[in-house]
């Protein structure tokens, strides 16, 4: 466990030293990331392969490899995790298989077992569950190659095999287990003509189960009639399937072929993160542009009519009619700017939604620019809580700023909850949902120490920076009111029903949600579907126009609500874009029951417990950026108009 959390705060450590690098370096004619650069080899190199988690969509409880009776090399190792890849559940250690660069093995045994009633119970737990086995070769996780009819003869990749399959024998309606004991693996490499080195860029694996068959008793120089490299004799099919059952004997045995590739080695993941739907994101980028462009029809038109008729007011070229229209937000120029009920929550709520808006922009860049790409496993996870961690101080910056412009004088108390509150939420959540896989004994339950790790992070620097921030923003003048706030406060109209504020604000998400509603499919396949996302250009223009959607419909809704004379714009600007976080769960449950097949009742417990926290984090992110478009454009028309 101490080694453990050493390399956590070693990684983490690593990859500020990363982040701050690639600010100051420039003129480099190439770099790499740590642990990512290329690695050559000459004939007969001796290959790490290393295992790591089993995985299934069906459970989505990761568990380590060797938590099944596979065969084990003499001594197990962990490998060095960042923190990303420990709460992702990853579990890299070493394995018993042997490759040699460019040495191909035909039937090499692996080890021989014998099922007992709990290990067969075991297996066929997993097998049941639709487990799958990763590995990792040369940082490359191990793929199966599978041919889409449907996709021009395509071949996808699906990452990890089965651990077995269910079936039955011919003329039997009995099910039966069996197990993958035979594996096929493909290594592929480009060689460089000059050095004559030679880099992987390809691991692929095709997995048999076979009953393996051997003459008298078993040991060591044992040869298999099944599977024979003297007889130029290997396994092609699964047609005598190696069963799962109690005193049942398991020889473990493997292939390596080597194929010589075309592609270079900084190519080598097109083919994982090959799009065959790009269509659809254009689709998706179309759809949201149109929802944009009729938002800023919108805005720029009441821009236009509003001051415009405040020009045209004192030109004396108003009829009556479109001077009783426009009383309705000039009316309220008094009350507009008066502090609303719980401001100091709002304060809070802003603040936080900064500090997620700056952490999101800044990974947005990292991920669009190359540096976050799955190759750096856990890189993503690592970056954006290390960005949470030190954009605290724009969270108390943005705070104080907005509680001192409400003249509010306890500003430490607004910073402490700033920097407790949506934290303290989300790990009590987060908490209770490791407590839950840690009852099911998953690799995925994360350990004390990056639990103790990630509180450091959070009291040691988090907490720190926000009060630095709230210190800097409350020692900064007071943000003026464009307008004076009279001492009475004015007593708003009866409103029409459809300026209700429940209905108008879950009207305000539907917006936003449209907008990115379609990219979220593929972000929420990507996790609960074990595939690859690496799609953020198309991510970075669908958070823009989310950006966009979100300040537009808001001042939109806003201009309304004071043109009917309802002042208290404050909440209800936060809630209105704030609201489609509302939507974002919804969806995310209706993806539940139509998408995925979790059965178990704390799989789906896990699931809904994270999209809570994604819904939550949605929802503050939203809400502020809403508030701030809504607070540009209230201080923008009355400080532009000349109140009589």
């Amino acid at each position: 466990m101490g080694s453990r959390s050493r390399s956590i705060s070693k990684s983490a450590t690593a990859m500020v030293s990363a982040l701050l690098f690639l600010f100051f370096v420039h003129g480099a004619n190439c770099f790499y990331l740590p642990g990512v650069a290329p690695e050559d080899f000459q004939k007969g190199d001796l290959l790490k392969l290393k295992v790591n988690k089993l995985t299934s969509i069906k459970t989505q409880l990761p568990y380590s490899y060797y938590s099944l009776p596979f065969c084990t090399p003499k001594k197990i190792v962990d490998s060095a995790e960042n923190l990303g890849e420990v709460l992702r559940g990853d579990r890299i250690e070493n394995s018993p298989y042997v490759f040699k660069m460019r040495e191909p093995q035909m039937c090499t045994i692996l080890c021989r077992i014998t099922l007992d009633g709990k290990t067969a119970k075991q297996f066929k737990e997993k097998i049941d569950d639709e487990y799958r086995v990763n590995m990792i070769l040369d940082n490359l996780p191990l793929v199966v190659p599978v041919r889409r009819l449907d996709l021009e003869s395509r071949t996808v990749y699906q990452l990890g095999y089965h651990i077995g399959v269910k079936g039955q024998y011919a003329g039997s309606k009995e099910e039966k287990y069996f197990i993958h004991n035979h594996l096929a693996f493909t290594v592929k490499y480009h060689k460089d003509l000059q050095t004559g080195f030679a880099r992987i860029v390809g691991f692929e694996v095709k997995p048999y189960s076979i009953k393996h068959e051997y003459e008298g008793k078993w040991s060591e120089n044992t040869r298999l009639t099944t599977c024979d490299p003297h007889n130029k004799r290997t396994v092609v099919n699964s047609n005598t399937p190696q069963e799962v059952e109690a005193k049942k004997e398991i020889i473990f045995t493997y292939d390596v072929d080597y194929q010589e590739s075309d592609v270079k080695w900084a190519s080598r993941w097109d083919a994982y993160l090959l799009m065959s739907d790009d269509q659809i994101h254009w689709f998706s980028i179309v759809n949201s542009l149109m929802i944009v462009l009729f938002l800023s029809g919108m805005v720029a038109m009441i821009m236009l009519r509003t001051l415009y008729r405040d020009i045209s007011r004192y030109n004396e070229l108003e009829t009556q009619e479109e001077a009783l229209e426009e009383t309705g937000w000039k009316l309220v120029h008094g009350d507009v700017f008066r502090p609303p009920s719980n401001s100091d929550l709002l304060c809070v709520y802003v603040g936080t939604g900064v500090q997620f808006l700056c952490m999101i922009l800044v990974t947005m860049i990292f991920a669009v620019l190359g540096f976050l790409s799955p190759s750096n496993r856990g890189g993503l996870m690592t970056a954006m809580l290390l960005l949470w961690v030190f954009m605290g101080i724009f969270a108390g910056y943005a705070s104080a700023r907005l509680y001192k412009m409400f003249k509010g004088t306890e500003w430490k108390k607004v910073i402490l909850r700033t920097a407790f509150m949506f934290p303290a939420i989300v790990f009590t959540i987060f908490f209770v949902l490791n407590a839950l896989i840690w009852g099911q004994k998953s690799s995925g339950a994360v350990p004390f120490g990056t639990m103790f790790a990630l509180v450091l992070l959070w009291f040691g620097i988090s907490v720190p920076l926000v009060f630095v921030g709230g210190y800097i923003g409350f020692r900064k003048p007071a943000i003026e009111d464009p307008v004076k706030t009279n001492k009475i406060p004015r007593q708003i109209p009866e409103q029409a029903w459809y300026m209700n504020p429940a209905f108008s604000i879950l009207i305000g998400g539907i917006l936003p949600f449209g907008a990115v509603f379609i990219e979220l499919f593929f972000i929420l396949t990507s996790i609960w579907l074990n595939q690859f996302y690496y799609i953020f250009g198309f991510l970075f223009l669908v958070f823009i126009i989310l950006l966009i959607t979100c300040a537009e419909i808001t001042i939109v809704l806003c201009y309304f609500q004071l043109c009917s004379e309802d002042y208290l714009w404050w909440w209800r600007s936060y809630l209105t874009s704030g609201s489609s976080a509302l939507y974002l769960f919804l969806y995310a449950t209706f993806y539940f029951f139509t998408k995925l097949e979790i059965s178990k009742l704390v799989s789906g417990m896990l699931y809904f417990g994270y999209m809570l926290i994604a819904s939550y984090a949605f929802f503050v992110l939203t809400g502020t950026i809403g508030f701030y478009a809504c607070f540009w454009f209230t201080r923008l028309i009355y400080s532009s108009v000349k109140i009589d």
